[in-house]
């Protein structure tokens, strides 16, 4: 189970001393247990700094995160290093992996981090890597693969510690349209798992496999759209 419930949320950057920028303003936001929800707006609107607060990468300046009934904004760092290792799973453009690490060695370190027992993270990064289609890519360097198939990597790596939320800023935005329709497939599928999704995009195409897509502009929710 993960709800995710956004309210009032206000995140501010001071850049130099009298330059303040508004990343976001007031935002509310509600996401649905198991739903995969797109996040779209045009550059600069908050999308990503919305993801972070999400994720617990970053703490509002205002307002209120509530996962799973849990306020996050009220918790101390070291119950937020908990979550993001446990419960989130990040899918970034850059896919991150250490390119002279194999598949497997990098997806085993994931699960390593999240605290999965030594005695099954081989069998756990074997099964993961198999579910995202790379079965028989598992003893390739990182570097020897192609983008799409570094993106699965980074899927795998992200699911190996079973999280409730997955949280993807741009996760097609590196590769061509037929890796990018695959990964995309694949991420829609992660939801017969239960997992709640949320991605931030600016490709209406790729939105177009979300059940929902929300629309930012300076920093604030100003439209939504249901695809299904």
């Amino acid at each position: 189970m993960s709800e995710i419930s956004v309210q009032g949320v206000e995140q501010l950057f001071h850049m130099g001393e009298r330059n303040v920028v508004h990343a976001l303003r007031g935002t509310d936001l509600e996401v649905g247990d198991g739903e995969f929800l797109a996040v779209m707006g045009p550059s600069g609107s908050g999308k990503s700094t919305l993801l972070n607060v999400i994720g617990c990468l970053a703490r509002p300046t205002a307002g209120h995160v509530h996962l799973d009934g849990r306020d996050v904004t009220k918790l101390k760092d070291v119950e937020l290093d908990k979550i993001r290792a446990n419960e989130v799973g990040f899918i970034f453009q850059g896919y991150s992996l250490i390119p002279t690490r194999t598949a497997l060695e990098n997806v085993m370190m994931a699960a390593e981090y999240a605290g999965v027992a030594r005695a099954d993270r081989r069998s756990r990064s074997l099964e993961i890597l198999d579910k995202v289609g790379l079965a028989d890519r598992v003893d390739q360097r990182a570097s020897e693969l192609s983008g799409g198939e570094q993106q699965r990597v980074a899927i795998a790596r992200a699911l190996v510690k079973g999280p409730k939320l997955l949280l993807a800023d741009e996760p097609t935005g590196n590769l061509d349209s037929v890796a990018a329709e695959e990964i995309m497939a694949l991420v829609k599928d992660l939801r017969h798992d239960g997992q709640t999704v949320v991605m931030v995009t600016h490709d209406p195409k790729m939105a177009g496999y979300a059940d929902r897509v929300v629309f930012l502009k300076d920093g604030r929710v100003v439209d939504e759209a249901h695809m299904q």
